[in-house]
Order: C-alpha cells, then sequence, then structure tokens
C-alpha cells in the first residue's frame, strides 16, 4: 500500500530578504524526485512533500541547516518580511524573529496572514495582508483586515498605534486567538472581522 504524502512549507526564517543557500538547497534537493518541481508560494515559502514515516526526520534535517518548518492549510503562516535594507536593529528583526516564532503554524479557522515591514515605506506589504506590522522609529503600529485579492481587495485599518514590542507581541497574539475561537469555519479574517467588528475586537484586546 502507497504511502500517503504530507505537504510542508519551507523558508529560510526571518531574515535579509527571501534567500537560501547552497547547503540548504542541496538539502531541499535531497526530496525531490529527478522530475519534480519545488513549488515557490507568494508567502515566501517553498512547500514540498515528504513520506509520513519521514516527516520528524525530514523536518529535523531541514532544520539542521538553518531552514523553518510550517504545516500547510489553515494555519498562520510564516511572517512575511520587508528585506530590512536599513539594518536588523533600526528596522527590527529581533522582533519580527519573535512574532514568527510566536505565530507562525498555529491553527486558525482560514489561512491567516501576517506581514512585517520596518520602515513606512513597507516594502514587506503590511497593508494588504490580514495582519500587518510597521515599525516607525521606536514603536509600532498594528493594521488589520487588508485584502490583496478580489474585486473587494483593500487595505488594513489601524488598530492600534505607538506599541512598545511587548504590546506588539501581546496584540497580535490575542487577536489570533479571538480569530481562532470566534471565527466561523473557513472564514476568512476579513470577513470575520466585518462581522466581529474592529470596536468590538479593540474592547476585548486589553494590553496589561
Amino acid at each position: 500500500m502507497k504511502e500517503d504524502k504530507i505537504k510542508i512549507a519551507v523558508n529560510g526564517g526571518v531574515g535579509f530578504g527571501a534567500k537560501l543557500n547552497a547547503k540548504q538547497l542541496i538539502t531541499l534537493a535531497k526530496y525531490l524526485g529527478e522530475e519534480e518541481e519545488l513549488e515557490l508560494t507568494v508567502f515566501q515559502q517553498l512547500y514540498i512533500e515528504v513520506e509520513e514515516h519521514q516527516l520528524e526526520e525530514t523536518v529535523k534535517e531541514l532544520e539542521g541547516v538553518g531552514l523553518k518548518c510550517y504545516p500547510v492549510g489553515n494555519f498562520v503562516k510564516s511572517l512575511r518580511t520587508c528585506n530590512f535594507c536599513k539594518g536588523a536593529v533600526e528596522e527590527g528583526m529581533p522582533t519580527a524573529t519573535k512574532l514568527n516564532d510566536l505565530i507562525a503554524g498555529k491553527p486558525v479557522p482560514s489561512t491567516l496572514r501576517v506581514a512585517y515591514t520596518g520602515c513606512s515605506i513597507a516594502c514587506g506589504e503590511p497593508l494588504i495582508n490580514d495582519i500587518g506590522v510597521i515599525k516607525r522609529k521606536n514603536t509600532f503600529e498594528l493594521y488589520l483586515g487588508g485584502k490583496a485579492k478580489g474585486i473587494d481587495a483593500k487595505t488594513g485599518l489601524l488598530f492600534k498605534e505607538n506599541l512598545s514590542e511587548k504590546e506588539l507581541l501581546e496584540s497580535v497574539q490575542k487577536v489570533i486567538s479571538l480569530y481562532e475561537k470566534n471565527g466561523k469555519k473557513r472564514e476568512v479574517f476579513s470577513k470575520f472581522l466585518d462581522r466581529y467588528g474592529m470596536d468590538n475586537l479593540k474592547e476585548q484586546i486589553v494590553i496589561e
């Protein structure tokens, strides 16, 4: 009986652009047949398929060369970021890394896209993702409800501003938690936000 394959998403984590080194590419190639193609998604992720019994071993090997592995489906996607062109510290790469580690892979009613950018130029496209973060000097702005596709495409609305790193991380986690608990099955985040209400969401999210 042929064993089912499991699709996993892989990328290089949060860094200076969506880059992979030679060792990482060689490791990924081990899991591809000669005629297989490597799928690159708009989420800065690569999709590969592995045998179910190889999953744990595969993830361990990929993480051993510095790659990050995530589930595919109705989960929070890994953080989409800018290229941190002004530097890791100035544009908040450590904060972006912490945010990614806290939220990526969490189960939600429908695929959730979160984007981060280190300055007001917003190369990471935070305003057209479900949840967007913009760093301004030493504080952060949090936007919700952006949508990049369809005739109803729209930019996100400012939810909170002048947030410290701690306040940002707590706010995003609480937004995702409320969506997980109150969103309907397969209800995209923008529709959930329309139904649940931005004001109602603000009342529920109190940062201590």
